[in-house]
């Protein structure tokens, strides 16, 4: 196009004297019909205009020509010299891949001759034909090697449609309709190496927290104390003196930690050991000594690596402490000891978040408290526990629950079918979102995931969120709320509710109901007290006897019918042994089962009963999602598994849900991440 542009310019060049010549007859002729006598001298001067140019440019056509051709080749020699010397290697090759032409830079990289014409697949094995059929279409630059050198391949399309001759570029090409395709080569080894030299040298932050101080310290002898903390303080320095980090201790419990990013992964490979090691320091302890890192990187801003680390050691706590979290930008990696949660005794910080709670309470006009979706019993016993803090201070209380459960359907008939309990104490989503204004205070209780609440929209209406959970936390989390209580050390939300309560007001009375309620979301979750009890279980469970929970009442209220229990049977009865450790079944629900993940749950209980079941997985596929259950004793993190799976939980009583895929394929996913785990050393038997 660019070529004939040109050429009709020459054109209309050339043929302007020949435009005036007509001008000057069409003159010629009007000037006669006035002027006959001026007409015939026109004429003449025209005649004579006429002659003299067609005498001109037959006179001059011949060196015209040759100064044109003369141009042209100069322009083609040129061209063809820039190319040949030009400092970067360039090569062309046709629509198959196969080299036509190269300059003296590219002959001299790859020590090829010129008439080398094989494909450039040979010489360089990452650029594909489909790289190239990609480059007819679309310019586009790879990253290529090559004697141990980096370098930046820029692939270009040439238009060949009006392909130029004779300039010996093109000899080797015959006739390509697909035009040719062009390869620059730069070489970037140099950069990526000071980029990689500055990427090593860039800052990272960790802080690294002793998660139970004041339980260890408090056994040992004034004595062996300072020889304690010294014994530990040294060996912190030991390990991450051998990254060149600088420790400095912030608090009697809290250490800073800098050092440069090339170290980091020395410290991933060993997956953090030093969390490990602590644990064996006994200087007159009973309690292994736990540890819980934050690690933040992949910003610039030396600030934001701050921020960064404080919501890796935030999310490290959340999930029981005892382990090492990475977050390296929105990237979160997990380290450190796997299974341990660390149980503390101090109700100290269930006082001052109690006291938080009713501050909170007091200066809101309604609250609204909800669950995960298909709430169970640990979730309506702790929505139970806010609905008595909330009457105890005189604000209505609404409890948002779309689907009840044949197994929590007597749960809530034994509030709604009595008269001192208001008619809304039960609402749909729906209602829940016409109630809620700015006022208002969204409570979430046993979960704090915000894809699986029952009514998602709220936390979107409303941001005066107060999140109280047991679960360990994962990257999905509810964002920014006013006051977030996760202990995953808990045995569940309705034993930390039942904490909150006993100091949220000096005396606060439940009525029988509702302290079974509470009673019945700890006895579930617990597996009647043989799962994660701890002493402040036992301890919330005095309070709700206290307060008029009858052990006996709870179990008729929990029991279940003979269909149920017959499905429960069958899934255990269908089992089977994966790695000769774990229990894998299914529950197909026919229709007469109302929930069947709750009998997903009790089955995966029965299972560890057998000898040798390290680790239990039920699956059942209930509206149009699968729904995992698992659960382990002591020796297998069943978390872990469930969050490689979109999941989440505890160590011991974990689960997951996870749409578009049919129970086959996610048992087929289970197992292979059970083997991955296996094979990366994540789990042991």
């Amino acid at each position: 196009m660019e070529a004939l542009k040109y050429r009709n310019r020459l054109k209309r060049y050339l043929r302007f004297p020949l435009y005036m010549l007509i001008i000057f007859i069409i003159g010629c002729i009007a000037v006669s019909f006035v002027n006959p006598r001026v007409a015939v001298g026109m004429t003449i001067f025209v005649f004579i205009y006429a002659i003299v140019v067609f005498a001109y440019y037959k006179a001059n056509l011949k060196a015209f020509k040759n100064t044109i051709i003369e141009y042209a080749v100069h322009y083609g020699t040129v061209q063809k010299e820039l190319l040949k010397n030009f400092r970067v290697p360039y090569v062309l090759l046709d629509s198959t891949g196969k080299i036509m032409w190269m300059n003296e830079e590219f002959c001299a990289l790859t020590e090829k001759n010129k008439t080398y014409n094989k494909s450039i697949t040979t010489i360089f094995p990452e650029i594909t034909r489909e790289g190239i059929e990609h480059a007819k279409d679309d310019n586009f630059d790879m990253h290529i090697e090559y004697n141990e050198r980096k370098y930046l391949a820029s692939l270009q399309r040439l238009d060949m449609t009006e392909p130029l001759s004779g300039n010996g570029i093109l000899s080797n090409l015959d006739g390509s309709e697909d035009g040719l395709v062009a390869i620059m080569l730069f070489d970037e080894t140099d950069v990526q190496e000071t980029k990689a030299k500055i990427n090593d040298q860039a800052m990272v932050m960790a802080l690294l927290y002793i998660d139970n101080y004041d339980e260890v310290f408090d056994q040992v002898e004034n004595a062996k104390r300072s020889m304690l903390l010294a014994l530990l303080d040294r060996k912190i320095n030991k390990y991450f003196g051998e990254g060149d980090a600088i420790v400095r201790r912030l608090e009697k419990d809290k250490y800073l930690i800098t050092f440069q990013r090339k170290y980091l992964a020395t410290f991933e490979e060993d997956k953090f050991s030093l969390v490990e090691d602590i644990t064996s320091i006994k200087m007159g302890n009973d309690r292994d000594i736990t540890i819980s890192i934050g690690v933040g990187l992949g910003s610039e801003s030396y600030t934001q690596n701050a921020q960064y680390a404080h919501m890796a050691i935030d999310l490290a706590l959340g999930r029981g402490g005892c382990q090492v979290v990475v977050k390296n930008g929105q990237n979160v990696s997990y380290y450190g000891t796997h299974g341990k949660e660390v149980e503390r005794t101090t109700r100290v910080k269930a006082r001052v978040k109690a006291q938080a709670l009713r501050e909170i309470m007091e200066t809101r006009d309604r609250i609204i408290v909800m669950g995960h979706n298909l709430s169970d019993a640990d979730c309506l016993g702790a929505s139970v526990g806010v609905y008595c803090a909330g009457r105890e201070i005189g604000k209505p209380v609404n409890i948002v629950i779309d689907t009840i459960t044949s197994s929590m359907r007597p749960v809530v008939e034994s509030f709604t079918e009595k008269e001192e309990y208001p008619n809304d104490m039960f609402i749909t989503s729906e209602q829940a979102i016409n109630l809620c204004n700015d006022n208002t205070l969204i409570m979430v209780v046993d979960t704090n995931r915000p894809s699986i609440v029952e009514c998602p929209a709220l936390l979107y209406k409303n941001k005066n969120i107060v999140v109280i959970d047991h679960h360990r936390q994962v990257e999905e989390t509810i964002e920014n709320p006013i006051l977030s209580y996760i202990e995953p050390y808990a045995s569940s939300a309705s034993e930390m509710i039942a904490e909150v309560l006993q100091y949220f007001a000096e005396k606060i009375t439940l009525n029988p109901t509702e302290a079974d309620c509470i009673y019945a979301g700890i006895l579930i979750d617990t597996n009647n007290f043989m799962t994660k009890t701890g002493v402040r279980t036992f301890e919330a469970a005095a309070f709700l006897r206290r307060n008029g929970a009858e052990v006996t009442r709870v179990r008729k209220m929990l029991r279940e019918d003979m269909e149920t229990y017959k499905a429960r049977a069958e899934v255990v009865r269908h089992a089977s042994t994966f790695r000769g450790a774990f229990a894998i079944s299914e529950c197909e629900p026919d229709g007469q089962i109302e929930s069947p993940t709750v009998i997903a749950a009790q089955a995966a209980n029965e299972l560890l009963n057998i000898v040798g079941i390290k680790a239990s997985f039920v699956l059942t596929k209930f509206m149009d999602k699968i729904y995992i259950s698992s659960r382990s004793i002591d020796e297998i993190d069943v978390q872990s598994i469930m969050a490689r799976l979109g999941g989440g939980g505890h160590v011991n009583v974990a689960g997951a849900q996870i749409q578009n895929r049919t129970l086959e394929e996610v048992r087929k996913d289970l197992e292979e991440t059970i083997d991955k785990m296996l094979e990366e050393g994540e789990i042991k038997l």
